[in-house]
């Protein structure tokens, strides 16, 4: 319920009728068919539009409902290499995670050790270091290698931006700002100006 003394009206065709009384406002929704909604309470005074309510609700959850769908949130996600990992199992760990990367998505990359292998853990350390320098193009070292337990790992955050959810429009209820005619460029050609007619020669 609109409990302020007045408002600015809009109408369902988006032509803006200025402030009036509130008991006026609803008197002329009710009047062409349409419900008073509140589009922007804070605005001083609020603005309402007259449009069917039951329609901008639809409108909008359909809108969010979109948005939502397009949205891409950003996963974590951990790659296992071991000390004595080979040359061809280390370059495919090196390109999943530049997958990961490209994504959008932090990387964590996790070096694990066995037995006495944690008595040498500045090989995992130095195995780490050389994983990083291989993406550093893709992402950025967040964390420098940590050792907890049995396990060392760093993890990368994507300098990639994720893909971005489209835009959504206006909600239907929102008076849209008329937008001025784009000024020319100061590029675009002149016009060229029109022939003149021949000048008789002197004597003639």
């Amino acid at each position: 319920m609109i409990r302020v003394p007045s408002v600015r009206v809009v109408d369902e065709d988006a032509s803006q009728l200025g402030v009036m009384p509130t008991f006026e406002a609803l008197r002329l929704a009710q009047e062409r068919g349409y419900d008073l909604v509140e589009v922007a309470p804070l605005a001083v005074p609020p603005v309402v539009r007259l449009l069917d309510y039951g329609q901008f609700k639809y409108e909008a959850a359909k809108k969010e409902k979109e948005a939502r769908r397009h949205q891409r949130s950003v996963d974590f996600k951990e790659i296992r290499i071991k000390p004595k990992i080979g040359t061809g199992d280390f370059d495919t760990k090196v390109r999943r995670a530049i997958e990961f990367l490209e994504a959008g998505d932090r990387v964590k990359v996790a070096c694990q050790f066995r037995g006495r292998e944690l008595t040498h853990s500045y090989l995992g350390r130095d195995l780490l270091i050389k994983f990083a320098d291989l993406i550093k193009d893709y992402g950025a070292l967040e964390r420098q290698p940590l050792l907890e337990g049995k396990s060392m790992s760093i993890v990368v955050a994507s300098t990639h931006r994720p893909k971005v959810a489209q835009a959504a429009s206006p909600a239907k209820g929102v008076p849209e700002v008329a937008e001025s005619a784009p000024l020319p460029s100061e590029s675009a050609p002149l016009p060229e100006p029109a022939p003149q007619p021949p000048q008789p020669a002197p004597g003639e």
